[in-house]
Parts: C-alpha cells; structure tokens; sequence
C-alpha cells in the first residue's frame, strides 16, 4: 500500500573535493579517523513541517486529529515509527486507495539545522465505489454486492448500500457510518435493512424490516457497543407440512431493544487462534421502548488458547445465554437460543438439539455448550512453510444442553435442569484455515448422549463458517 521513505540529514560525501592536480613538492599530512562517529539514529531532531500531496475532498481536521504525534517524534527513529502509525490510521480512515510518506531535510529560511520535514502522498479513493464478493456464514454461503460513498463529507464518512443472496438467506441494506475525529475506535452508524430468511429445521421463515443505531467505543482493553433495534418481523411457514407450534407463532410482531456488547479479544486470529483470549458479554433489554416483545436476554462466549509443542495448539471454549420473557407472553421463537451442528456441538445436524414438535425444533430459553480442541500440524508436515500451514489435524470434545426453564424455580432447579440430557460428542477431523475470512472443517464424529427427539450426524460432517465452539 505504500512505504515510508527516509533521507540522510547531513549526507557524506562519497569522495573527497577536487583540489586538482598536486606537485612534487606537495606534502601530504595524515589525517587521523575520528574517534567516534555519530550515530544519525539518536541524532535530536525536530519536524517542523507536514505536508499533504493528493488531498481532494479530505478536510483538514480530519487528517489534523490522525498526525499530530509525528511532531512529538524527537529524533529520526521516532519520526520514522509515528510518521508510519500516521500512515496506518490514515489508511484505516478508509477514505484513501494509497498513502506514501516521505521524510527530508527542512528546506526554507526558517529551516533548522536539525529540521525534517514529512511529506504523505495520498490517493483518494473515488466518490463512488462498487465491489462483489461472496461471504461464508455458519454453515451457509452468500453472494454480495455492494456500492459504497466513502468520505461523503470530508471527515471519513461512508454511505453503503449492500445487497446479499445467499442459500439461507437474502438481504439488503443501507448504512451511514462515521467516525469520532482522532479516535476511529469510537463511531456512529445508522442502518436501514430488509432481511429474509429460511431456517428449515425450524420449517419457519422470517422476514425483518427494521432500523438501527448503534454507537461504539473502547474503554481500557474493552470494546463496547450500545445499540437501538426496531424490527417489524413477520414469521411464516416454510412447508404445509409444518407443525401446529411452528403455525401458533406465525403473524406479525414489532420488536424494540436496546442492546449492549462488551468484548475483550488478545487472539492473533479470530479464525484459526495460536494464542490468547476471547470474552463477549450480549445483554439485550426489549419491550421497554415499545413494540409487543418484551423479554431479557444476556449470553456470552468464551475462548482460550495456548499453544502447546511440536507447533499443536489447545482450545477452550465455552458459550452459554439466558432469554427471560417479562409479563405473560412467552417468548418468540425467533428471539430463543439454538444448539448443534458443525458449528456449535459437533455429530448432530443443525440447529437440531432441545424442544421440538413433530420434527421442528423451536429453540430453548437456556443453553450452555464447552468445547476441548487440539490442533496439531499435518502428519509428516506436507507442504511445510507454504500451502500446507493453512491445513491443521483437529481432535475435539464437544458436550451441551438446550431447554426451557421454570423461573418460578430457583437457580439450583435451573442449574439442574441444564444439568440433565447432556448431549456430547468426540472425533478428529481437518480444518483449512481461508485466510482471515473463515474456516472449513471436514470432521468425524460421534455422537453421544443422544436424546429422544434429537438429528444426529454419525460419521463424516462438513462445516463452513466464522464461529466456531
């Protein structure tokens, strides 16, 4: 994307002057070396100028808030170091295609001996953009297409409209972001969607239209995000042959929540992690500013990784949530918590794990599912250092239990309740790492603690996705 170019401050001379031809009776005079030489590097200088080639719609203030610890560098190591962070939140401001930097010595009258100057060549991106891609889901694929008004106002702003058709689902959408002036950690968004999905083992199809505003920041190592959802959902039979509880839940409903997201994330990869933690915490508050859903919701997810010898890597993980419906309605079977599959508990089919009524399953209300992993490198290493490291060996133990909850009952009654029927599996398999985008795990699995009423996957599974137990 670019490089960070530095010039010499008091260039040498790569031979001596030319003091013309000498006579016999010249004499020569030995110089002696210098005792010590400076080193350039721990040479104080200060940055007296920043300019900016190739800035077109860009505002001042905007580019002011991302540069301006370049002036605080006290020599030519620091210059270096913080003209390049420059570089990469200018580039994560997502309003220019290239950004070059350039340092030099201060030329002018009021050029210091010690003076740089820094120079960032930038290309803006154009007006309007497009792009096409495709997107891998839990367990689903999707094409999108996407056209894109960035930096629509001068400071980083972006106006996107997405459309996507996948094999589950399709949807469109318009959004507005913008970020906080020097701090693109905290930014505003607004989005405008229409969402429609087919979720067969449930024989159900939803279809939301709705609004959203969500803002989000970082406080200490943490990541927040406070969100406003108004949905006007519409749910509907998928086949004739679905159930009289899938039937009871079909019609219309209007949703308003407000939503908080806290997540602390020191992985290197989100995808195929070495090392390092992850934390999300979802609370989730509907009924309070309107609509006819009212319930609380909380869950998280948890994951830690260590990276073990022989380059094997060990994984924990474990998810759990709550939905509790306030007032006599209960609660929608598009709101309830669902488990199992490729991508959750192992050796069962999708979403196939707790209440259902004659082959659909409806959800639960509360649910806990861990997960043991072992990574280990192919056997005899295949294509070591080059295609072969995005394949790992992958041995897992997945247990878990979805159900409903008396909560007239105490939390002992609860914890026992979760307690009982617990599905578990175990297998090995292969997982092919897609870059940083997803991941596709071939596994064989087998399948225990098998209730009445549950799908299972005995032998070979298949799974694609981003979110992994």
């Amino acid at each position: 994307m670019g490089t960070v170019h530095a010039r010499s401050l008091e260039p040498l001379p790569s031979s001596g002057p030319d003091f013309g031809g000498l006579g016999e009776e010249a004499e020569f005079v030995e110089v002696e070396p210098e005792a010590k030489q400076e080193i350039l590097e721990n040479k104080d200088v200060v940055v007296q100028h920043v300019h900016f080639d190739g800035l077109g719609r860009t505002k001042d203030d905007i580019i002011i808030c991302e540069i301006g610890d370049v002036f605080k560098a006290k020599n030519l190591i620091e210059v270096m170091r913080k003209s390049h962070e420059a570089r990469e939140k200018l580039l994560r401001l997502g309003i220019f295609r290239q950004v070059d930097v350039l340092i030099d010595t201060c030329q002018g009258d009021d050029a210091l001996p010690n003076g740089l100057d820094v120079t960032f060549e930038v290309t803006e991106l154009r007006r309007l953009t497009g792009s096409y891609n495709t997107m891998v889901g839990n367990n689903e694929g999707s094409m999108v297409l996407g056209l894109k008004l960035p930096n629509l106002l001068g400071r980083a702003e972006k106006v996107t409209f997405q459309f996507s058709y996948g094999t589950k689902e399709t949807s469109y959408g318009l959004s507005f972001f913008k970020p906080r002036p020097g701090n693109f950690e905290r930014n505003f968004s607004v989005n405008l969607y229409k969402v429609t999905g087919q979720f067969p083992w449930s024989s159900l199809r939803e279809t939301d239209r709705g609004v959203s505003a969500e803002y989000s920041f970082p406080i200490w190592k943490t990541s927040h995000t406070v969100k406003w959802e108004g949905v006007w959902r519409e749910l509907g039979c998928l086949s004739r042959t679905a159930s009289f509880a899938v039937r009871k839940e079909s019609g219309h409903s209007l949703k308003s929540s407000l939503s908080h997201a806290m997540v602390i994330d020191s992985r290197n990869s989100s995808i195929l992690p070495r090392r390092g933690a992850l934390l999300k915490v979802n609370q989730e508050l509907a009924g309070y500013t309107g609509g006819d859903v009212s319930f609380i919701k909380e869950d998280f997810e948890l994951q830690l990784n260590k990276q073990l010898i022989f380059d094997s890597v060990f994984s924990a993980s474990l998810w759990g949530g709550m939905l509790v419906p306030i007032g006599d309605k209960p609660s929608s079977i598009a709101d309830r918590f669902y488990l199992g599959g490729p991508t959750s508990v192992r050796g069962f089919s999708m979403h196939s794990i707790g209440p259902q009524s004659e082959g659909d399953y409806l959800g639960g209300e509360a649910y806990w599912a861990g997960g043991l992993h072992l990574y280990t490198p192919l056997p005899f290493r295949p294509g070591q250092g080059g295609f072969g490291e995005l394949f790992r060996t992958h041995f897992f133990l997945n247990a878990g239990n979805l159900c409903n909850l008396n909560y007239g009952e105490g939390p002992k009654a609860h914890i026992r309740k979760l307690a009982e029927c617990i599905r578990w599996s175990y297998g090995a398999g292969i997982v092919l790492r897609l870059g940083n985008i997803a991941r596709l795990e071939l596994n064989y699995c087998i399948p225990m603690g098998v209730q009445t009423g549950d799908r299972i996957c005995d032998g070979v599974q298949f799974g694609a996705g981003i979110r992994f137990l």
